[in-house]
Order: structure tokens, then sequence, then C-alpha cells
């Protein structure tokens, strides 16, 4: 969202972009200091990253929804069209959703 790529975090951080990678991925676990470290880096506080945890809204289907947002936005595609949606005039971004979802196998 603030358009920061790993490299560039991780030269904040000390680390290498790999290493960066596999805190994304979940591969490896962040440490409470290297979260702190991480929220000074991207200018937030630790807290923006549990937004939403064990609020009424973890249901399967929310969670669901939110897993596909984050999937959505960690496409680079996906950044740049939600930074240039609003962009679009709204007759044009009905009939790219009906093009959207005739491509991913959905019905019109």
């Amino acid at each position: 969202m603030l358009g920061v790529s790993q490299e560039k975090l991780a030269d904040q951080l000390g680390l290498t972009f790999q290493q960066v990678q596999k805190y994304e991925r979940g591969h490896n676990r962040v440490s409470a200091s290297k979260l702190f470290q991480i929220a000074q880096a991207l200018e937030t506080d630790v807290a923006h990253f549990f937004r939403g945890i064990g609020t009424s809204s973890d249901s399967p289907a929310a969670k669901g929804e939110r897993d596909a947002f984050s999937e959505f936005l960690a496409a680079p595609e996906g950044l740049e069209l939600v930074q240039s949606w609003p962009k679009v005039p709204a007759k044009a971004r009905r009939k790219i959703l009906g093009l959207v979802r005739v491509l991913a196998g959905g019905e019109e």
C-alpha cells in the first residue's frame, strides 16, 4: 500500500529481502522487537498489524474474504488496480467488472 519494496524494507531493517519474504509469507516467525522495527520502517504502529483479529468479523467467510483481499493486494497488478480504480468512470467500471467475472469463469 505504501509502495515500499521488500528490498527497501529489508535495507531499513538490516535484513536480506529473502528474510522479509519469509516473514511476509509466514515461513519465519517475527519477534516482537522485529515487528516494532517493521512498524517504524513503515511509519505505522504495531497495532496496525493486528487490526480485525479477534473481532466478531472472524467468521470463516469474513476470514476468507480478508485472505482473498490480501492475496489480491499482494499482486503488483492488484495494488495498481486499487489505486487506479477511482479514476475509472462508473460505467466503465461496471463493464470491467463484467469482463473480469467472465474471465474468472463466473457469469455476468
